[in-house]
């Protein structure tokens, strides 16, 4: 077998992993397990807590740019959790008001209460974003899997009719065909919008392949309707041929630099978002903290097969991950 199709495997067993909430759970029940997860993740992961994530985004805004800090978790299927793990989010809103971080608050509404009720999920969702405004603070809310992602649309927009919450924004995967139906609606309130591919495992029959032209090309063409229509957005990809053309089209199109920015994740992309904001572009580092990375990390190596091979080595390298990232996760 050739090892393109090989690589192609290992991301979508990977990705298929990631969503296994049964083997999620026993990996975080096994201190071994754990263990050896802890190593892999130290290099996505920004630490534990609101302090080990406050920490990194001093760091980053050293470098000049901007945040999103996530305590990460998702498809929460209990609501004494969702509304202890709510209060954590409060405490980061909380936090960043303090510590005087530009930085906003990103989160999975599965991880505040959506699988037990949506009616929770949105109350959740409304006393993070309601604290977050109070602290003059935008809050980014995570797209899922695309069999969740017509509730996180009705949830989001009824942020912003209901509630009148404009300083929250939504996640949109240019992998999903849906999204070139998706994206008008989106537009029409005023919340930032956060382009990604899109990481989950979905059907062929509704996504595009994570490597195909055929998503390069949606991601320009949703990018560039954002950008035209001069609607707040950030270009969340680490393609470095995404980014230039995008960054080509924004200076040809004299388009104003507060609509947009360029967002990359902690762990992948630091060189190129920093010589996009040398070019002085707005520019955003997004970082995850807390101990449910399972599926975020999983789905990290996937996007890029390779990345097995820096994982085998921090598994079994001691020493090996970057020193800054050393006993992070």
């Amino acid at each position: 077998m050739q090892t393109p199709n090989l690589m192609a495997q290992a991301a979508d067993s990977l990705r298929a992993l990631a969503l296994d909430e049964q083997a999620k759970e026993r990996v975080g029940r096994d201190p071994e397990l754990r263990r050896y997860m802890q190593r892999v993740a130290a290099r996505y992961v920004a630490g534990h807590t609101v302090a080990d994530v406050v920490r990194h985004l001093h760091a980053v805004a050293a470098r000049g740019h901007a945040g999103s800090a996530e305590y990460v978790g998702e498809s929460c299927r209990d609501e004494a959790k969702a509304n202890a793990d709510t209060e954590v989010f409060l405490e980061l809103a909380a936090a960043l008001a303090h510590e005087r971080l530009a930085c906003s608050v990103s989160l999975d509404l599965s991880h505040v209460g959506m699988l037990v009720d949506p009616e929770l999920g949105y109350r959740n969702a409304r006393r993070i974003a309601s604290a977050a405004a109070g602290a003059g603070r935008e809050v980014m809310i995570s797209m899922e899997g695309a069999d969740r992602a017509g509730l996180i649309y009705a949830t989001y927009l009824r942020l912003h009719a209901e509630a009148g919450l404009d300083n929250v924004g939504i996640t949109m995967p240019a992998r999903l065909h849906r999204s070139a139906q998706d994206l008008p609606r989106l537009m029409e309130v005023p919340g930032r919008i956060r382009l990604v591919k899109g990481a989950f495992r979905e059907s062929p029959a509704i996504a595009w392949d994570r490597n195909s032209p055929e998503l390069a090309a949606a991601y320009r063409r949703l990018a560039q309707t954002l950008l035209a229509g001069r609607h707040k957005c950030s270009l969340a990809t680490h393609d470095a041929s995404l980014q230039n053309d995008l960054a080509d089209f924004i200076l040809q199109q004299q388009l104003p630099p507060q609509q947009s920015e360029f967002e990359t994740l902690f762990g992948l992309g630091t060189e190129g978002l920093d010589a996009l904001r040398r070019r002085g572009f707005q520019t955003r580092e997004y970082a995850i903290f807390g101990d449910e990375y399972f599926l975020y990390v999983l789905n990290r190596i996937a996007e890029e097969p390779a990345r097995l091979f820096q994982a085998v080595v921090d598994l079994i390298g001691p020493g090996t991950a970057p020193a800054s990232q050393q006993g992070a996760a």
